[in-house]
């Protein structure tokens, strides 16, 4: 069998870390399989559905590196992708059911509608369609459009229950009296979500129906629907809901919930991909940290736990970090540039005395943070002084050797443009004979005397990295903040 699984997602906004998963399933799923990955857009609702959200899907499935064999963009030979465009197909089959006795037209107002569901909480009944409009005759239906009533179609359920079988939740048994006869097409002519994807998924030849567990409680009508146009069923696989910290279902209250929020914090895709891989699913060693191609290589659907995962932002957070030191310098550049040049940090100025050794600055704080917009902060060592000191810097400065410390360093590099490595560790090395001073009396009282700070990049790669004037200048302040505080 020919592997064929979609991802059919609604364009009204940015792709849900939820999606993103079922998604990846999806995709790896395929590719483990040597099969196709569809790209489907159900734009029925025609008003939430907007291009600018299709194309931002499309941009956040790109950015995750969910590239569609079939689907907009890319073509196929199943299009088209886009529901907005299959209205005629949908008629064609809406014909069929309704000729062979599986769908009827209901004018039935949606005032009447509530009034029966009222009526039928108040008797204690299952609020479900009574069927009222099943039986009507031909003269009574064009006496009802002809008084302009436009009719919706429904469903003829026929069935007393109807038995699902999931690969991960086993069969599921639904007594069909808990929905009745339901709604496949609006009287607006829009077929509805539970239609629409039975035709698409047949007619594309949708092997394996890979979706969140929500949906399963809609696979019961779906699956009437295609033993009613004796269409082959797919195998259903309901994967677990994702929940947040308090085990509810992850939502905005719990943090951020969309591709696009974590990608403008700084993550990066392949840590996103590795993580959302290990929401309910685990590779044979429960091995972690793994490459693209290793989770495509590992990826079954047996290995999908029954039970839902929790979104662990910590761990999300730790995993990106481990991504991040593992860059090479000329990729960790390209992702830095942008989240420093929003912080204002690359000024002309900067940019001039420093071009060739920002890279550099960049590479020596990759150890320092986890996500991109923690950069910022950190950088800043090498763009100004803090004169905002701390309790622990101000003690560093009170010490009765650190002004002979700090003078001594600003007059060993003067005439200098950069001091190298080995002309820091002889500086260093004559103070500490010369005054006697080591540890943090010495190296310390430098970072203080250099940064204004007791902690953050390398100091060797501080004051190699900075240029002898921009030393002396800082050590000038320094040496003035302690003429004010001892």
């Amino acid at each position: 069998m020919s592997i064929r699984v979609r991802f059919a997602p609604s364009p009204t906004g940015h792709i849900h870390v939820g999606n993103a998963r079922t998604a990846l399933f999806n995709y790896l799923f395929a590719k483990k399989n040597n099969g196709v990955f569809i790209l489907r857009i159900e734009d029925t609702d025609l008003e939430r559905s907007t291009l600018e959200s299709e194309n931002i899907i499309y941009e956040d499935l790109k950015w995750l590196g969910l590239d569609w064999d079939e689907g907009p963009i890319v073509g196929g030979d199943f299009g088209p992708y886009r529901q907005s465009e299959r209205l005629h197909i949908y008629e064609e089959y809406v014909k069929k059911l309704m000729a062979e006795g599986f769908a009827y037209e209901c004018f039935c107002t949606k005032d009447e509608l509530e009034a029966e569901r009222e009526k039928a909480k108040a008797e204690g009944r299952q609020p479900i369609y009574n069927g009222k409009c099943r039986n009507l005759s031909n003269e009574e239906k064009i006496r009802l459009k002809n008084s302009g009533v436009k009719p919706s179609i429904r469903f003829h359920v026929k069935e007393k229950e109807v038995l699902v079988k999931d690969f991960i939740k086993g069969d599921v048994l639904f007594p069909t009296d808990t929905f009745g006869d339901f709604v496949i097409v609006r009287p607006d002519g829009i077929p509805t979500y539970n239609f629409a994807v039975v035709i698409d998924d047949a007619l594309m030849k949708i092997t394996h129906v890979i979706r969140g567990d929500d949906h399963l409680n809609n696979t019961p009508k779906q699956i009437l629907i295609f033993n009613a146009l004796n269409f082959k069923l797919p195998i259903f696989v309901h994967i677990p809901m994702i929940l947040g910290s308090d085990h509810s279902k992850l939502s905005k209250r719990h943090g951020d919930t969309s591709l696009n929020l974590f990608k403008d914090k700084g993550y990066l895709p392949e840590a996103m991909f590795n993580f959302l891989a290990l929401l309910s699913w685990s590779a044979p060693d429960d091995k972690e940290i793994m490459s693209k191609e290793e989770i495509i290589s590992l990826f079954t659907l047996d290995r999908i736990s029954r039970s839902s995962a929790v979104f662990d932002f910590a761990k999300l957070k730790w995993m990106n970090g481990h991504y991040i030191r593992n860059l090479d310098i000329d990729r960790l550049v390209s992702e830095a540039i942008p989240f420093l040049e929003k912080a204002g940090l690359l000024t002309e100025g900067f940019k001039n005395r420093y071009k060739d050794k920002i890279p550099e600055m960049i590479f020596s704080l990759r150890e320092k943070f986890e996500i991109f917009t923690e950069l910022p902060d950190l950088f800043k060592v090498y763009t100004e002084f803090n004169e905002d000191l701390d309790g622990e810097a101000v003690e560093l400065l009170k010490l009765p050797t650190s002004r002979t410390v700090l003078e001594a360093f600003r007059d060993a590099i003067l005439g200098k443009t950069y001091i190298t490595i080995d002309e820091y560790k002889r500086i260093t090395g004559e103070i500490q004979k010369s005054v006697g001073v080591k540890g943090k009396a010495l190296f310390m009282v430098i970072r203080v005397g250099i940064t204004g700070l007791t902690k953050g990049a390398d100091l060797d790669k501080i004051v190699t990295l900075l240029s002898v004037e921009d030393l002396k200048q800082r050590l000038d302040k320094a040496l003035k903040i302690m003429s004010q505080i001892c």
